[in-house]
């Protein structure tokens, strides 16, 4: 779904995301670079409403009302048994298509709670620290270690923000 998104957004696939070189503007901190993104966020709800769309019909199709009543639903999977590929002849779907074993107490999906350690996150102290910023608009200075485990820092707070002060955000220039 990923991959489509940024098909939709003006993604050509050049594979140098990581070099900061994308030329449709897609993956770059370059400033002359962005100027090339030409994504419209509209583009992108039609493309998701065509996706939900299709799901629908084939969930109508299959008698299913919710994604939540397909899983682990074998019994509505079928092979094409007229595909000509070298590629694909012989494989064996059978362990695939049959349903999972175990006894009828083991869960087939949200068997268990995740704990994700939000309530470690070190945005908790990012956003308690920010609070005058999100409170009052007013400008706010953070000096706080952080390390290459912290992989989402500042999304809470960002969610926070827009919580908050919806998609006008904060003023540019706090």
């Amino acid at each position: 779904m990923a991959t489509a998104a940024l098909i939709v957004n003006g993604c050509i696939m050049l594979r140098k995301c990581h070099l900061n070189t994308c030329s449709v503007g897609i993956a770059t901190q370059d400033p002359e670079l962005r100027k090339q993104f030409a994504g419209d966020p509209d583009h992108l709800v039609n493309y998701f409403n065509f996706v939900a769309e299709d799901l629908r019909l084939i969930m109508a199709e299959l008698g299913v009302r919710s994604v939540n009543e397909m899983v682990g639903r074998v019994d509505l999977l079928e092979t094409a048994e007229d595909i000509e590929n070298t590629k694909v002849n012989g494989i064996d779907l059978s362990r695939l298509l049959s349903p999972a074993s175990g006894s009828g107490e083991v869960g087939v999906y949200c068997s268990q709670e995740q704990d994700h350690g939000l309530e470690l996150a070190l945005d908790n102290q990012l956003i308690s620290l920010a609070n005058d910023a999100l409170e009052l608009k007013k400008p706010v200075h953070i000096d706080m270690p952080i390390s290459n485990s912290n992989r989402t820092f500042g999304a809470m707070l960002s969610g926070e923000i827009a919580k908050r002060w919806g998609e006008q955000g904060l003023p540019k220039i706090l």
